[in-house]
């Protein structure tokens, strides 16, 4: 059974105390193996410890059960926003004034959630929540892992993974989620993915029929031989001119578009630089863009039984204190 396969419940709710509506997410069974366990744990203490108005923060957290030896669920409560991106785009063609506002409010989220040393690793419409006044919001830090430790393949939904994540390196840095980033706000301008690949080799050709075949300084870069060997088995290819691809779009848009989606990803912008862009200048606010505190990782990176794991999440239950009214909550 993968992580996946744990079921997790949503519903909503009226908080009497602030008079608003609330997210309330189960995570049902979470202590049925170790692994469970310790990414329900992680995943707690990711949402208690962001506190940004464009990352999903912790309102509350509680279980039904008064003692340790009984836990089995917990559940967590967050802010109501009404939808996401990939129900937003199904229902309507963004213009590019939306879709610089969105994706501006994502990489301040981002940037946020890189200077606390964490990898998203999950980026994709479906984890952008949206409010009606068009206010967004990264959610879903199950897969979440800090930028240091190792790294393995097979994580991000496929038409937002990064050509590094397709080729497996072991080791991969944050700019994997400024490649879903780039391919979130290619979907918003075209109203279509832009890669859309039918397993993870096909993704691949699809990513290089745009960016060009890879030169070989990326090549030898590749920790797999395996990889080197079906890259340089390729027909080259040109790279296509991506104006051409958003013809609709502005040159700054397309700018954009061309610091992120880049295949070396030593080579990819940051969060903080793309934010820097001409395209951003409408709705920058240097002060909002602000850091997170460091995240301290020394509990991830444990290998601990089942019981230490369910003990480690229920203190974190039992001492979480709801936020005083904030920005970072309440939008």
């Amino acid at each position: 059974m993968s992580y996946a396969d744990v079921r997790v419940c949503f519903s909503s709710a009226w908080d009497r105390r602030s008079s608003t509506q609330v997210a309330i997410k189960k995570l049902h069974r979470p202590f049925q193996s170790k692994l469970f366990a310790k990414r329900a744990y992680r995943e707690l203490r990711l949402l208690k410890h962001m506190k940004h108005e464009n990352v999903i923060g912790l309102l509350d957290v509680f279980t039904a059960e008064i003692s340790l030896d009984r836990l089995r669920d917990f559940y967590l409560v967050m802010p109501y926003m009404g939808t996401d991106l990939g129900k937003l785009m199904k229902l309507e063609r963004l213009t590019e004034d939306r879709v610089q506002f969105l994706v501006y409010q994502m990489l301040r989220g981002l940037k946020y959630i890189h200077s606390a040393g964490i990898i998203h690793r999950d980026l994709k419409p479906g984890n952008l929540a949206i409010n009606p006044d068009c206010e967004l919001k990264i959610l879903d830090f199950g897969l979440a892992r800090q930028a240091d430790a190792e790294m393995t393949g097979y994580v991000v939904t496929r038409w937002y993974r990064a050509p590094e994540v397709i080729l497996n390196w072991m080791h991969y840095t944050q700019s994997v989620d400024i490649w879903s980033a780039g391919c979130i706000m290619a979907e918003m301008l075209l109203g279509k993915p832009l890669f859309k690949g039918n397993d993870h080799l096909d993704q691949l050709r699809e990513i290089m029929k745009i960016t060009g075949t890879p030169t070989p300084d990326f090549v030898v870069k590749l920790q797999s031989q395996d990889a080197k060997n079906y890259i340089r088995s390729l027909p080259k290819v040109p790279k296509k001119d991506l104006h051409t691809i958003f013809s609709k779009a502005s040159s700054n848009a397309v700018c954009v578009l061309e610091k992120m989606l880049l295949l070396d990803p030593e080579r990819r912008v940051s969060a903080s630089e793309a934010l820097e862009l001409p395209f951003f200048s409408e709705f920058r606010d240097v002060e909002e863009e602000t850091e997170a505190l460091p995240y301290d990782q020394t509990m991830d990176n444990l290998d601990l039984p089942l019981d230490q794991w369910k003990r480690h999440t229920f203190t974190e239950i039992l001492t979480f204190r709801p936020p005083r009214d904030s920005r970072e909550t309440s939008l």
